[in-house]
């Protein structure tokens, strides 16, 4: 397998003012990388801290998302080498009690956005010889009751992943779906509905973070949790 370098790439953080967002830019910066920070909030991206990104007001539930991707990186560096996705919500509770609404926006945030992205970032990508890459979760492998829909959508997210990856080998593009364990963001603390069960202590997101970032430098495309530790 061989990896992407880092040093000088252009790569694109959706999700960037996230507790794991900020920190996986903040660790591409430190490995040489040219980073847009994609997210919703100017001012939350803003408050990342990285004074030379460029800054891409996109929401990833809209289909347009990527287009904007694709635009800010034509006009800041003329090219895009690399798309991690690290926006995702979560819901907790028996699927009987899930209300529409709330099953409608898990599937718009965590399968059919990153589809969206990801079907127009990939002719940039294919320019560059670039990679794609999906924060996925230990429960599409493992699903838990009470996490009906959010497992279901980590399943969806980690077969598209898997399958994109057999679409682009010949595009040139890498495809990296990454299944780390329960990780000490917060985002259990914002979830849409429910309250979550108790969980072990996670791991610190700058753990998580570094990981991600050294399996795309080796080249490593499939990293379920086990391949996480503290």
């Amino acid at each position: 397998m061989s990896g992407h370098t880092l040093q000088g790439a252009v790569v694109a953080v959706i999700g960037a003012s996230g507790a794991l967002g900020s920190i996986i830019s903040q660790e591409l910066v430190e490995r040489g990388a040219k980073v847009l920070l994609v997210g919703r909030s100017e001012e939350k991206l803003q408050a990342v801290g990285l004074a030379d990104a460029t800054i891409v007001l996109a929401d990833l539930t809209d289909a347009n998302a990527g287009d904007a991707v694709v635009e800010a990186a034509s006009r800041a560096h003329g090219r895009l080498d690399g798309v991690i996705n690290a926006a995702g919500v979560v819901a907790f509770g028996a699927l009987s009690e899930t209300e529409d609404a709330i099953i409608e926006e898990l599937f718009m945030t965590n399968v059919i956005g990153p589809l969206w992205l990801m079907r127009r970032v990939t002719p940039m990508l294919q320019e560059s010889g670039g990679f794609l890459a999906n924060i996925s979760a230990i429960v599409a492998d493992k699903p838990m009751a009470g996490m009906v829909t959010y497992s279901a959508t980590k399943a969806a997210l980690t077969a598209a992943d898997h399958a994109m990856g057999r679409e682009l080998r010949k595009s040139g593009i890498d495809v990296y779906d990454v299944r780390p364990p329960h990780t000490e963001t917060g985002l259990v603390t914002r979830a849409l509905a429910g309250d979550a069960p108790k969980l072990p202590e996670g791991l610190p997101p700058e753990v998580t973070a570094r990981r991600i970032v050294d399996a795309i430098e080796a080249g490593q495309f499939d990293v379920p949790a086990e391949d996480f530790s503290a």
